[in-house]
């Protein structure tokens, strides 16, 4: 996004807010207030384009994993094909675990925008686990170097990583009729937690050629079944 000029027209601000766009002619409390929105927009400018920034180095990393798992992820080749300065990639990712972590909640982010889109049909509890992990299973399996270097990375790894929390608040969310780890019972917690294991259980078997597809359905349903029998069902509509 462009700064606007001041010559051209009233601030973007005001054009997409439908404001007033400040007046030469005003109150005098509305003097400077063109330059105050000029570091406004300017800081806003500079937050997106470390997000992009930030964007493009995460993708280019796990297009590296995808390829040759979590040893292709040199930084410095990350660096060059993100296009950004080695010394840029350390600021926002101090070693690789930072980045693998960063490329695994890219990961949980894409299935959660995937549930607020389509969200589980399923009438129960276990159901609804079941789809949503099903889907994120077919979802890594799409790259299963990258799901293997990944999965594989966070369980050895000593830095603190969010991937079983936000897999135990997703599985609360879908499961218990939007339930959180907040307004959950310890008790739910811990069973939510549970099934996202054995789902991360089973994938590194199929990962690893034990495993069919079906077989990791049926285990999932098992599991599900059994540590979610107590959740709360969602009133009928």
């Amino acid at each position: 996004m462009r700064t606007p000029h001041a010559t051209t027209g009233p601030p973007v601000a005001s054009r997409l807010s439908g404001a007033p766009a400040p007046s030469d002619t005003g109150p005098a409390t509305t003097k400077g207030a063109p330059g105050v929105q000029s570091e406004s927009t300017s800081t806003g400018v500079r937050a997106r384009s470390q997000h992009q920034r930030r964007k493009r180095i995460v993708q280019a990393a796990a297009a590296l994993a995808s390829r040759g798992g979590v040893e292709a992820m040199q930084m410095r080749t990350v660096a060059e094909r993100a296009g950004v300065a080695l010394g840029t990639l350390y600021r926002y990712f101090p070693s690789k675990m930072d980045l693998v972590v960063a490329v695994v909640s890219e990961e949980i982010d894409l299935l959660e925008g995937s549930i607020e889109r389509r969200p589980p049909t399923a009438t129960t509890p276990s159901g609804r686990a079941v789809d949503v992990l099903m889907r994120a299973t077919r979802g890594l399996m799409r790259e299963p170097e990258l799901a293997d270097a990944l999965i594989r990375s966070l369980i050895t790894s000593e830095v603190e990583t969010p991937f079983g929390d936000r897999m135990t608040g997703l599985m609360l969310r879908v499961s218990g009729h939007g339930l959180s780890p907040e307004t959950a019972t310890e008790e739910q917690c811990v069973l939510a937690g549970s099934l996202a294991s054995v789902w991360v259980h089973e994938l590194l078997a199929m990962l690893k050629g034990h495993r069919t597809y079906e077989q990791i359905h049926r285990h999932i349903e098992i599991a599900a079944t059994r540590l979610l029998a107590d959740f709360p069902t969602p009133p009928s509509t």
